[in-house]
């Protein structure tokens, strides 16, 4: 993978708390963990903005981190804004987008699969609506038991690349 060539992976956990406030009536919170895959960076939230700022911070430490040297300070903060574009349209409309999601998520697979026929048709037949069923909490844990794993495995071979990397820099 060149310099130039980033990715990043995030995972995210969702944990609704329903707990009673401080009047004695029943309240609910969903609280979070995302995870940067390849840092295995951690941060807890009860905002989604939070999320989406720690998913910024590292995007955009990828985006610094790839710009050549070469490039004037104009255009490299050119680079860095055009790179922040879809947060910057995320941030206007992820507020109305989760509270949708929250109330319907069934119509919110339909509006991405509308989305989705509108660019690629090709892609719109992989979604199957018919058979869409909530995931049971067993399938849940189960799939984050096995995403805990493959980061582990990532993490793993990332060291060892980097292992290689530096013995062929020293060469």
């Amino acid at each position: 993978m060149s310099k130039n060539d980033q990715t990043a992976s995030f995972l995210l956990r969702f944990t609704q708390v329903i707990f009673k406030d401080k009047t004695g009536k029943a309240d609910v919170q969903w609280r979070g963990k995302i995870t940067h895959v390849q840092g295995n960076d951690q941060k807890n939230f009860s905002e989604l903005k939070d999320a989406i700022g720690f998913i910024q911070n590292k995007l955009s430490d990828l985006t610094i981190s790839s710009i050549k040297e070469d490039l004037s300070p104009k255009e490299k903060e050119g680079i860095l804004n055009k790179s922040m574009d879809i947060w910057k349209k995320l941030a206007k409309s992820y507020p109305k987008m989760v509270a949708e999601a929250i109330k319907d998520p069934k119509a919110q697979v339909i509006q991405i699969q509308e989305q989705i026929s509108s660019k690629a048709e090709d892609l719109s037949n992989l979604l199957h609506l018919e058979s869409y069923k909530p995931t049971s909490k067993s399938d849940i844990q189960e799939l984050s038991h096995q995403i805990s794993q493959l980061t582990d495995l990532v993490a793993k071979l990332q060291k060892k690349v980097d292992n290689i990397d530096r013995k062929i820099s020293k060469s």
